[in-house]
């Protein structure tokens, strides 16, 4: 057994506490106590992509949204631009349905484990004094599903399509969490069998039809051997008996070859880095979050919506439709890859972004009246746009974050063919659209005509900011500047001077007489709020840098010190995720933890799904709810590893957030990604760094900051030494060619 596996001794009652798997398409949620033991089955591109009427209308138009702002008409702007995210069951993500092995009662016991690094589900279940071993992968590769039984179950194995039709009772509750699947109106599904083979088939009013086909063999040994398949019309024309062939031949190919090849991929995966960390805990949600992460976003396959490959299995659509987030949660979840050098796993999100940009200008056509790009902030896989409160839904500013998982890109790896075709060519078309609504105000500073900040005042007429909020200040701050460094970058002298004049036009951040960032010029955050819109220009902008200047200190130390002063009240958890990789910038490794563990501890599943609110009741906040989505884990992991690297600004600082008593003992990292294309492994124990290693992708020069304990540093690179005297907390530049190391530590 793994270290940090997970290991469960009772049987598990939720789907949302079951044992996960899978391969970036599809997922599976194992659970239950053998009558059934369910397989609950998920594939990321089933979506009912139907748009609301509201959505289709001529009046569905930002110009329109401004109107009704300006007018004060909020009955107009719930009717056209919000109700209709309830009012219709669509566009939604769909369930795929599940598998069940049944016996006639549960078992007298069942254990079950999740073994990470093999990406493999074992479930051992008592009857008396027969043990059954189930167990379970979805393949990394060739995108099947395989369970194999021993210890001789008989149970009936059951292909059950999900709730079209009518066995769930809806709640009369709000739809972002309570709507039944029989509103969507799908047929029910046919059930077919053939052979070793069952099967249903699901067609619905929609161009889309899928199946999951199930075959089921006794073996020759005594074992029992199931291999599925999740599989639609989006796979060609002859999709289902090309399903049914790839499932046959499984059987025939056996479990232990598709184990071998299975767990190849995955070591390969768990290859590309590690951490070392005195903190079981922190170690154990490091290696337990990159595998949810390979586990729903892999190149190839759409990248996460709010569950990933999870989709809610209990008769209702999933929390908040299962759709893309893009006022948060998209971003969140892509936060942490290219630092843990995962980029290909990570690339998902990004070239789903570049291929909606036919989407995305039709968006900025129809809805922005406006040239360039812009994605809805509540949408589809395809980028319709599904509504919601439409200041943070319909959000203009929004598109710029999502910008960001391209500048991201560009400055982790250095990949100059990155940012002339694709980074700059987002970021500018962003600005494109953008652009056709700044203009300046009475103090001549360039503003929007409708501001907000996520998500202040909920949907409320008050939500509406007038002056413009420091959430979409630091965006357009954001956006203007990163254009131009990228145009001169590229030499584009006369594009840079247009981007910087823009940036000039702009108004300062808004800060009060403590110091602290305010949501507008004319409000201050007075109470506790889940969202920490206003200070976007702490992090994950990074427009204020503690090590940048006092001025920056001030501002940063005092926002955050407010957020203590107000208090976790109204946190989700995300909130803690997003405070600790604040906590991390500012140096406070201590208070980062203490976040971290605040989150994993009482707003996580036992499974580790990050479950929004407090529903152990421990007193962390005041939500007591579980609607479960992803992002929050993976903010939370990038806030760890920013306490072990920081690499903005091209300077690699390690360990630089470390809580005292990990400093006391040994921490390590080994090959998380820097800036530039350089690879960063590094080590300190008894307090002492030990060494860095950096590992060049391309040529260049790295700019190391010194936090050995003196000034003499050695360099081996390759059998070639240098010695050098870098002060302490001063900087050092080592030039490395592409493919060439470098050892640095210490002279004795």
């Amino acid at each position: 057994m793994g270290k940090h596996d997970l290991l469960f001794r009772k049987p598990i009652a939720r789907w949302d506490e079951a044992l996960p798997l899978g391969n970036g398409l599809t997922g599976c949620l194992l659970w239950g106590d053998g009558a059934p033991l369910r397989f609950s089955l998920d594939r990321g591109d089933l979506w009912d992509l139907r748009l609301a009427p509201e959505v289709q209308d001529e009046r569905f138009t930002y110009a329109e949204m401004i109107d009704c702002v300006r007018r004060g008409d909020q009955e107009a702007l719930l009717s056209r631009f919000d109700s209709s995210y309830e009012r219709y069951p669509y566009p939604t993500k769909l369930p795929a349905g599940r598998l069940e092995l049944c016996v006639d009662q549960p078992a007298d016991q069942v254990v079950s484990r999740l073994a990470l690094r093999e990406a493999c589900a074992h479930v051992e279940l008592t009857y008396g004094s027969r043990a059954v071993q189930v167990s379970s992968f979805l393949h990394a590769e060739n995108g099947l599903g395989y369970i194999r039984i021993t210890g001789g179950l008989s149970g009936k194995l059951a292909v059950v399509p999900p709730d079209y039709t009518g066995m769930h009772e809806e709640s009369g509750e709000s739809a972002v969490f309570h709507t039944s699947l029989t509103r969507l109106g799908f047929p029910a599904a046919s059930m077919h069998e053939e052979e070793s083979l069952h099967w249903f088939h699901q067609k619905t009013p929609l161009e889309l039809e899928y199946a999951i086909i199930a075959g089921d063999q006794e073996l020759a040994n005594g074992d029992r051997l199931v291999v599925y398949a999740i599989a639609a019309n989006h796979d060609g024309e002859a999709w289902l008996e090309e399903a049914k062939r790839k499932v046959k031949t499984a059987l025939v190919e056996g479990y232990e070859n598709a184990l071998r090849d299975h767990a190849s991929w995955w070591k390969r995966y768990w290859d590309k880095s590690s951490v070392s960390l005195p903190d079981e805990e922190a170690e154990g949600m490091w290696l337990l979050t990159n595998y949810l992460f390979a586990s729903c976003s892999r190149k190839g396959a759409p990248p996460m919506p709010l569950q990933g490959v999870w989709t809610a299995d209990e008769g209702k659509l999933p929390p908040w439709k299962g759709d893309y987030h893009n006022d948060l949660n998209t971003q969140l979840s892509y936060w942490h890859y290219m630092k843990a050098n995962r980029l290909e796993e990570g690339e998902s999100f990004l070239d789903f972004l570049w291929e909606l940009r036919p989407a995305a200008k039709a968006f900025a056509r129809s809805f922005y009246d406006a040239p360039g790009i812009n994605l809805p902030s509540v949408m589809t896989l395809k980028g319709g746009a599904m509504c919601g409160w439409p200041m943070y839904s319909l959000s203009i500013t929004n598109q710029i974050w999502l910008c960001q998982a391209f500048d991201h890109y560009w400055l982790y790896t250095g990949d100059w063919s990155f940012l002339r075709d694709k980074a700059y060519i987002y970021f500018k078309e962003s600005a494109e659209c953008v652009l056709r609504w700044l203009a300046p105000g009475e103090d001549g500073k360039l503003r929007l005509p409708v501001s907000s900040s996520p998500e202040f005042h909920d949907n409320r007429l008050e939500a509406w900011l007038d002056p413009m909020s420091n959430y979409d200040l630091a965006l357009l701050i954001y956006l203007f500047r990163r254009l131009a460094d990228m145009a001169d970058r590229q030499e584009l002298y006369e594009e840079r001077d247009q981007w910087s004049a823009v940036l000039a036009q702009l108004p300062e951040l808004a800060v009060n007489e403590r110091d602290v960032l305010m949501i507008n010029a004319e409000e201050s955050m007075t109470e506790s709020h889940r969202h920490f819109s206003h200070m976007m220009a702490v992090y994950p902008l990074q427009l204020l840098d503690p090590r940048n200047s006092e001025r920056d200190k001030r501002i940063v130390d005092a926002s955050i010190y407010n957020l203590e002063v107000l208090g976790k009240g109204q946190w989700v958890g995300f909130s803690f995720a997003w405070a600790a990789a604040m906590y991390a910038q500012q140096g406070n490794g201590t208070a980062a933890l203490y976040h971290l563990q605040q989150m994993w501890r009482y707003l996580c599943s036992p499974n580790g799904f990050h479950l929004n609110g407090d529903y152990r009741h421990a007193g962390v906040t005041m939500y007591h709810y579980r609607p479960f989505t992803l992002e929050s884990n993976f903010a939370a992991i990038s806030a760890l590893q920013d306490m072990l690297l920081h690499a903005d600004g091209e300077t690699i600082r390690v360990f630089p957030a470390v809580p005292a008593d990990w400093a006391e003992q040994e921490v390590a990292f080994q090959d998380f990604r820097g800036e530039m294309g350089v690879v960063v492994s590094a080590r300190m124990s008894s307090g002492q760094l030990e060494y860095v290693k950096l590992r060049a992708e391309r040529a260049g020069v790295f700019r190391l900051q010194n936090d050995f304990s003196g000034e003499r540093l050695h360099l081996d690179m390759g059998g070639k030494t240098e010695f050098i005297i870098c002060g302490r907390k001063k900087v050092a530049d080592i030039r490395l060619e592409a493919g060439e190391s470098c050892a640095v530590t210490m002279m004795k």
